[in-house]
């Protein structure tokens, strides 16, 4: 895996491309009162956002393969971090929203379950530092 981290130099204050060893492309901005321009995520919540898109990911994949009928997956994070520098996440709050027809609670918290200690390389980084605790709520597909 490969990516590229690009500043966009004086007259974009903190805005920095970064491009994947896969082609694609996203802006990251500083704070204004760090001298960014609010142009893009800052860099850890990119670091939240991977996180939560790696373990939604893997829990749709689950119940597919489970044969449960899922039709969408959303997944909310509340994050709370170090006072001190480095500022690493202390706390990670997911809370999942899975739509589908009758999928099984104990389906979709299992699904959760796998993502968090075996599948998902992202949270199981940041459980080293922080603590990760989630919940779930299914909504029944009509």
């Amino acid at each position: 895996m490969e990516c590229t981290v690009r500043w966009m130099g004086n007259d974009a204050g903190m805005s920095f491309v970064a491009e994947s060893g896969s082609g694609h492309a996203i802006v990251m901005d500083g704070a204004p009162d760090a001298g960014g321009r609010d142009l893009g995520l800052r860099p850890m919540e990119m670091v939240l956002a991977g996180t939560g898109g790696c373990s939604a990911f893997d829990v749709v994949l689950i119940l597919k393969r489970g044969r449960h009928a899922v039709s969408g997956c959303e997944v909310s994070l509340n994050a709370e971090r170090a006072e001190a520098d480095p500022k690493v996440f202390t706390r990670i709050h997911f809370h999942y929203k899975v739509k589908g027809r009758q999928l099984k609670p104990e389906a979709v918290a299992r699904a959760i379950e796998l993502s968090k200690d075996k599948y998902c390389s992202a949270s199981i980084m940041l459980g080293k530092t922080a603590q990760l605790t989630s919940d779930f709520e299914i909504i029944e597909e009509s």
